[in-house]
């Protein structure tokens, strides 16, 4: 009898079942008790698929038409319904990537563990609240009297995710697979999310299926990887052999492609002006009412920054520091309660609204997710030519332009009679920018713009910003929680806490021989620092550290 925890063997998904339309072809992989295996690869590569197969929960129209999936000899492929009910949570359980869609928004979390016992145990209620509050504890959450009485959208990502983790291990399963857990989350939070998983994995010996598609993060967490592309299995490796011999073509692409923590070289100094400045530019929420005084959050305080044409600014920090408000102030998407933003030679800080629109045409924005930033009714063309209309382009100068765009950011032409989920997430990232360029700004806004992206697809997405910004001379300030990302596209560099500027400098000196604590703190956290993935090897083997920056910076 095999000693392992989970067998998959020539696991075939096929949509309907059509052996033609196969999304899964013919996987093996093995997962001992307590071992780490991390399953990387692209969007669409299948990882995610493989464990709701696992888990038996399968959308309806993908069906797996061949091949095994045993948990300790188990057919789980064949199981009915009740025993996979009776199965999750006790044998195997799962974190979902993204918390606020898995957890009822109207439940309060700690009702939410509970239930898992109420299905699950014949423990009374006074039992599982205290089992439900000392698996918080575990987790490590804050205060968990109040913890426990919070809705989800009182509580940050990572307590979320942590609550989500609790969910998952309060019956102790044997395996835990986890789904994504930690992309949408700033570097800290990460890292302490990636620490707990492996902590609670050496104190239950629970086995761990991670899925994610950042190779940081694997280097982190995993005892042997799993490379998926297209649903096909391209290597299995431990850890160490993976990064440093890696035996496909596609899983050296996939390394290559991870932004390295070694700050690029600056771009030669620009003679150009200013294009954005802010002067000591603050945004504070509450401190009104009508009977009681709420009470006021400063989400950006005293903040000043100069964006030189051409040039890149990168806006660093944790959720809630306060980039992305300093970013909608700059926007004038929320007003600013104090301060001067400038906009070439014009200050539209306390500007009306109906005297913004002419000055739009001048800075423009790329948000986080384009698929809700793009309307789903609308072909994309008709989304790209919404902003020359309203500034008085013909339409069919306006279409032309749109088609130009498209080609310049790397899609057909004829894509322009297309509708958003026509296209992958690195597409729609490019169409949303080519909607941004389509009133030819001297100021383009990223806000997180590559943060959910495959790391192929980032690479993609920040060569072509790079090109961009060489041919059109942009001005790009670009917020983002990855130092990675940072490092590789920011000229300089501004580092955001409470709402607060800790550091502001060149990159190369801001990441490279940072002077904050704080700041060491965001780089000490961030995963994969160690490792030169390019090159296959750490950086304690290539001669400089990771958070060095080379000469030419």
């Amino acid at each position: 009898m095999s000693d392992n925890l989970l067998e998959i063997e020539n696991l075939r998904i096929a949509l309907n079942g059509d052996p033609e339309q196969e999304v899964v072809k013919g996987l093996d992989m093995e997962i001992k008790p307590g071992q780490t295996m991390c399953l990387v690869g692209e969007s669409g590569s299948g990882k995610s698929l493989t464990a709701l197969a696992t888990m038996g929960l399968l959308p309806k129209v993908l069906v797996p038409h061949a091949g095994s999936i045993r948990m300790k000899g188990e057919e789980l492929l064949t199981a009915t319904p009740q025993r996979l009910r009776k199965l999750r949570a006790t044998a195997m359980s799962m974190i979902f990537q993204e918390p606020m869609t898995a957890l009822n928004p109207v439940a309060r979390v700690g009702a939410q563990i509970e239930e898992v016992l109420e299905f699950h145990s014949d423990m009374s209620q006074s039992q599982r609240k205290r089992r439900a509050m000392e698996m918080m504890e575990a987790v490590h959450l804050p205060d968990v009297d109040k913890m426990y009485r919070s809705f989800p959208h009182q509580l940050s990502g990572g307590q979320r995710q942590r609550i989500m983790i609790a969910m998952a291990l309060i019956m102790r399963p044997q395996l835990l697979i986890a789904d994504e857990p930690t992309t949408a989350l700033d570097v800290t939070t990460q890292a302490q999310i990636l620490s707990l998983i492996r902590e609670l994995r050496e104190e239950q010996g629970t086995a761990v299926m991670f899925i994610t598609h950042d190779m940081g993060v694997v280097s982190e967490i995993a005892e042997d990887v799993t490379v998926l592309k297209l649903g096909e299995v391209m290597e299995t490796q431990p850890l160490d052999q993976l990064l440093r011999h890696p035996q496909t073509d596609y899983t050296r692409d996939l390394l290559r492609s991870v932004p390295s923590h070694v700050p690029r070289a600056a771009s030669p100094d620009s003679s150009e002006k200013v294009v954005l400045s802010t002067q000591s530019l603050c945004k504070t929420y509450g401190g009104s009412g009508f009977i009681f005084k709420s009470r006021e959050v400063n989400a950006a305080q005293d903040v000043s920054l100069a964006l030189q044409h051409g040039r890149t600014l990168g806006i660093v920090g944790e959720s809630g520091s306060g980039k992305s408000t300093v970013a909608r102030c700059i926007m004038r998407l929320i007003d600013p309660t104090s301060g001067q933003i400038m906009v070439g030679d014009e200050d539209i800080a306390q500007m009306h609204q109906r005297d913004l629109k002419a000055r739009r045409r001048k800075i423009q924005i790329v948000f986080q997710d384009p698929m809700r930033s793009l309307n789903p009714r609308r072909e994309i063309g008709e989304s790209i030519i919404e902003g020359p209309l309203n500034f008085g382009v013909p339409r069919a100068k306006a279409v032309e332009r749109a088609r130009e765009l498209l080609e310049l950011v790397g899609l057909p032409a004829s894509a322009v009679d297309r509708f958003p989920h026509q296209f992958s997430g690195g597409q729609r990232q490019r169409i949303a920018i080519a909607r941004a360029l389509a009133v030819d700004p001297d100021i383009l806004v990223a806000d997180e713009a590559v943060s959910a992206l495959d790391v192929s697809v980032q690479a993609q997405v920040l060569d072509l910003l790079a090109e961009l910004q060489k041919r059109l001379g942009l001005g790009i300030l670009f917020i983002t929680h990855d130092l990675g990302v940072a490092a590789q596209i920011c000229d300089e560099v501004m580092v955001m806490q409470h709402g607060r500027v800790v550091e502001y400098g060149p990159a190369g000196r801001v990441l490279g021989d940072p002077r904050e604590e704080y700041t060491k703190a965001l780089i000490s956290a961030a995963p994969g620092r160690h490792w030169d993935f390019a090159n296959f090897r750490p950086f304690s083997e290539s001669g400089r550290a990771a958070t060095s920056a080379p000469p030419s910076a």
